[in-house]
């Protein structure tokens, strides 16, 4: 799945309220995954913005919330939970923290993916491994300019390689069955 944002982000801990510095990449398939360094070897939480994100708020909109020492309020984002929790981040400047909001709303509505096997457009799955590939010049018919068309592609075997196997079975058996209907006359 493709990687849409990655960084360096301030969480404030839900217990102690304390601000943690944490390595946070945001994928295509709305899964916002935070690690305590930008090793990326243990996961601390993933969380799912397509299902639990209700709304992400950003500088004044957050209230009350005092960010880590040395931070401005207008780095401060809200993603607001659907079981009523809350995530504080902090970015460090004002234009991180708007490229983080517009990255987390864009990442909390579904993405829609053309499936040329069934001529369909189908959501992107969660955890999906699949190689994708975007578009963002195609103004095909119904799309307007700007809008990005994506690609997605699969291991699947191309048609062609399955009609040559079939081709070549068929030739076999039609072989073998000739040889057989034609061998009683021989006697």
């Amino acid at each position: 799945m493709a990687l849409v944002k990655s960084g360096w982000l301030w969480r404030q801990s839900s217990v102690l309220r304390r601000w943690k510095k944490q390595w946070f990449d945001l994928w295509m398939d709305g899964a916002l995954v935070y690690y305590p360094d930008d090793r990326r070897q243990s996961i601390e939480e993933r969380i799912v913005l397509k299902y639990n994100c209700v709304t992400v708020r950003s500088g004044k909109e957050c209230g009350d919330i005092q960010p880590p020492e040395g931070s401005n309020r207008e780095s401060l984002l809200v993603i607001d939970m659907r079981d009523h929790s809350r995530l504080l981040l902090c970015a460090e400047n004002e234009d991180d923290a708007v490229a983080w909001k517009f990255a987390l709303l864009d990442a909390k509505t579904p993405v829609y993916v053309y499936n040329p096997y069934d001529d369909n457009y189908n959501t992107v799955p969660v955890n999906s491994h699949q190689a994708v590939y975007v578009n963002h010049g195609h103004c095909g018919h119904g799309y307007g300019p700007g809008v990005a068309h994506v690609i997605v592609r699969d291991n699947r075997d191309s048609l062609g390689e399955q009609m040559a196997l079939g081709l070549l079975a068929g030739a076999i058996t039609t072989s073998a069955l000739s040889n057989l209907l034609w061998l009683p006359c021989w006697f």
